[in-house]
């Protein structure tokens, strides 16, 4: 495949899975819990969710079939060991079951294990941020496609930061750490799942913490950040490949920061 080509192609999951979604948004929808039966806690799976990650898997099949795919919700399919699209087809289920328009559609590749090229789509608004290669774009509905960079920020005392809620940091001691940096920023907001990583890459605000987060959760934004000027590690500074303790940073000024605090 050339760059234009998963490019392309990813422009067709995307629709793919919005056109599978896009129905059961706001609908009187059935929401089962996946750990129930082992008695874990509340996490979320509707039909929209398969659905749109069968959309994905039907069109990476019949137009790759060499392909590998990893997807959250029905797992791995081994490839001939090139090409591996990483999915959540509907990353942010909370919110698609609330009604909050920020879930989106997280399109991954890695190529021989290396993120490559990520999308990431919010359909119900129309919302489409891309990249990889070293350019990110960035386009709303039918708009036009513009450049996406990420913006200066020279402290944590001039940042945004923003996760999806504090109570993931579980690990002993990490919520400490995590309120250490948050103590340092400008503004914290909470709640956007994977669309504040698109904000990260369009320039909006400069910096997620996060934790517990899996391989399809990461795989697609890590390019689109990269591409975008941006930085994406784990906690301790090492690939966010696998997900885990991440943090993305616009600036690379207000990264080592975090690390410092959160290895303090």
């Amino acid at each position: 495949m050339t760059p234009d080509e998963f490019v392309t192609f990813a422009h067709r999951l995307a629709d793919a899975a919005g056109a599978a979604a896009l129905p059961h948004f706001r609908s009187a929808l059935a929401v089962e819990n996946k750990l129930e039966a082992s008695g874990g806690k509340f996490d979320p799976v509707t039909v929209a969710d398969r659905a749109a990650e069968q959309a994905i898997r039907s069109l990476v099949f019949e137009t790759y079939p060499d392909h590998g795919l990893h997807g959250e919700e029905f797992g791995i399919v081994e490839g001939a060991g090139t090409y591996e699209w990483v999915v959540d087809p509907i990353d942010g289920t909370r919110s698609f079951m609330s009604g909050i328009p920020l879930w989106t559609t997280i399109i991954g590749l890695r190529i021989e294990g290396v993120p490559a090229f990520g999308m990431v789509d919010q359909s119900y608004i129309g919302d489409r941020f891309w990249g990889g290669s070293g350019a990110a774009f960035t386009r709303h509905g039918d708009g036009d496609t513009v450049p996406m960079r990420t913006r200066a920020c020279s402290s944590l005392a001039e940042a945004t930061l923003m996760t999806t809620t504090p109570a993931m940091m579980i690990g002993p001691g990490e919520r400490e750490k995590y309120d250490a940096v948050e103590a340092r920023v400008r503004l914290a907001r909470y709640g956007a799942d994977g669309y504040a990583y698109c904000l990260l890459a369009a320039g909006q605000i400069d910096l997620i913490i996060e934790n517990g987060l899996e391989a399809y959760d990461v795989v697609g934004l890590i390019p689109m950040i990269e591409a975008a000027g941006g930085v994406f590690t784990t906690w301790t500074g090492g690939s966010a490949n696998e997900g885990g303790a991440v943090v993305a940073a616009g600036d690379k000024r207000v990264h080592a920061a975090a690390l410092e605090i959160l290895n303090a």
